[in-house]
């Protein structure tokens, strides 16, 4: 009889077997203690989870070696050196087959539950979860939309939606547009960021008193070239010239206040806030329409610092870090790179650009020269859109203001916080390093942007391979916002949208039967 044998697990590695789910490969090595040179032996054992008893897979070998190492069968050494071998090769193979063809990556250690992804602490403030945002017009706002869809969806907050895809816009704002909607605050809504014509008091029907109001400006010569581009076929001041310096040469020669859509061509952002953009401009009345505005909007950032107004924002909300970063959506092709605000030393930047000084704030940032505008194009064009040029100045003094409060350096480390997060963000979710893409080449139709005009509105591809987990945060990422809105819409009327789907099956089918 053999002498008593004890064993040691040599490995012990949890793997994939793609037949019957997590197995476990093991090699022992055994030491027989009876007297004499010791003697080694290995063996392999694989076993379902959940299917097979350690002990008894323990016990089964145990028997088999002891009968091996007695030496009935053959020269006990081949034998010996036959099974380590074998039983050692057989793992490794089976194991380096399993991982390499895996290509999904797990999510357990996803980037988007990373600690990295919070940034820096923020202290024990509660985020805000009542928000208004006064969606203005191409200033970047559908991205922030993204933003705060993801982040109450995450929540299971609600949304003020619109019944359609806009809150009755360009009419200015009324409670009743917000589908759901009972009374004065009669149902909890925490957030509400369509576009809208601001109207505050009936706003204030709908939202919570303690809400968070923010908004988003464009240098308004920059905003009318894209403008230009995008509601050329809507606008029919836009549409009777065949380029903006054209149209800027003589605004009134194509311009007629009373023609529908008109209101997208001249001082944009005053309508978005509810004034009367065809106004006669005086210092006066400026001043007095952006103290209002103050009143109201805690904060106002820029899209042309868009990552450092991301930062700002994220202090004022409370949130982390990750919940503000965000790739470019609605972008149109002609749309240069770099989204994200300047790249390199913004801070010495900012400093020195070039354009009309604001007293106690900061120079404003000129707009990139454009080969279809001259100088004199470019002048007439600000005097055009007179009122959206003092508000941009006034609040691009205020921004300032909140950078300088908040630190320059302070600053740059947050920014480049966010920057590195949105590049590997891109690496993970985007196919082809996050490029955007036209539509038309963009495989998966329902993530595909809607495009309005001559102009290509970009999107993006996910990348192939990705766990359920991440594609579905990748997903939420890039998903344009009317997409998205029908998404939140089926999650918060649930009941309301099985009764749509069913209308139109109906439909359907009466049609499908004549």
């Amino acid at each position: 009889m053999c002498g008593r044998t004890n064993y040691i697990p040599a490995y012990h590695r949890k793997v994939f077997n793609p037949i019957g789910g997590f197995v476990i490969a093991r090699a022992f090595i055994y030491f027989p203690d009876s007297a004499g040179a010791a003697r080694v032996q290995a063996s392999q054992e694989w076993f379902a989870l959940g299917r097979t008893q350690d002990h008894q897979i323990h016990g089964s070998h145990e028997r088999m070696v002891k009968c091996l190492t007695c030496g009935h069968v053959g020269p006990v050494w081949m034998w010996k050196a036959l099974l380590f071998f074998a039983a050692i090769a057989i793992a490794d193979q089976l194991l380096d087959v399993i991982f390499k063809k895996s290509s999904v990556q797990p999510a357990a250690h996803s980037i988007f539950s990373s600690p990295d992804a919070q940034g820096p602490s923020l202290g024990s403030c509660q985020p805000h979860t009542h928000i208004m945002f006064l969606k203005t017009h191409k200033t970047a706002s559908s991205t922030v939309l993204n933003m705060l869809y993801r982040f109450g969806e995450e929540r299971n907050l609600s949304f003020a939606l619109p019944v359609r895809y806009q809150l009755g816009y360009p009419l200015p704002f009324k409670a009743t547009m917000v589908k759901g909607y009972q009374g004065p605050r009669v149902v909890e809504f925490h957030i509400m960021a369509h576009h809208m014509r601001f109207n505050k008091p009936e706003v204030e029907k709908v939202m919570p008193a303690d809400t968070f109001y923010f908004s988003i400006v464009r240098n308004p010569i920059s905003l009318a070239e894209s403008a230009f581009a995008y509601f050329k076929s809507v606008a029919p001041a836009f549409h009777k010239a065949k380029t903006l310096g054209e149209f800027a040469d003589n605004p009134m020669k194509f311009y007629d206040p009373n023609i529908t859509y008109n209101f997208l061509t001249r001082n944009l952002l005053w309508f978005d806030f509810g004034m009367d953009h065809n106004a006669k401009f005086s210092v006066e009345e400026a001043q007095r329409a952006v103290a209002t505005i103050r009143q109201t909007f805690k904060l106002v950032l820029l899209s042309e610092y868009f990552d450092q107004s991301m930062i700002l924002l994220r202090h004022a909300l409370c949130w982390p870090l990750d919940a503000v970063v965000s790739f470019s959506l609605n972008a149109r092709q002609q749309k240069p790179s770099g989204f994200g605000g300047m790249s390199g030393s913004w801070v010495s930047k900012a400093a020195a650009v070039a354009g009309v000084k604001v007293t106690g704030g900061h120079s404003l940032m000129k707009t990139p020269e454009s080969q279809s505008l001259t100088e004199e194009q470019r002048d007439k064009l600000q005097q055009w859109n007179t009122f959206d040029w003092y508000l941009y100045q006034a609040f691009n003094q205020t921004f300032w203001e909140e950078i300088h409060k908040f630190g320059l350096a302070e600053m740059e480390q947050e920014v480049a916080l966010l920057r590195i997060l949105r590049e590997d963000l891109a690496r993970v979710c985007l196919r082809d390093g996050g490029k955007p893409v036209e539509a038309q080449q963009i495989r998966d139709k329902s993530i595909r942007p809607f495009q309005s005009g001559p102009v290509k509105i970009l999107g993006y591809e996910l990348q192939p391979g990705l766990d359920n987990r991440t594609r579905t945060s990748c997903l939420r990422m890039i998903m344009p916002e009317l997409q998205y809105k029908d998404l939140l819409d089926a999650k918060q009327f649930p009941r309301a949208h099985t009764v749509q789907q069913g209308k139109q099956t109906s439909t359907r089918m009466r049609k499908d039967s004549h």
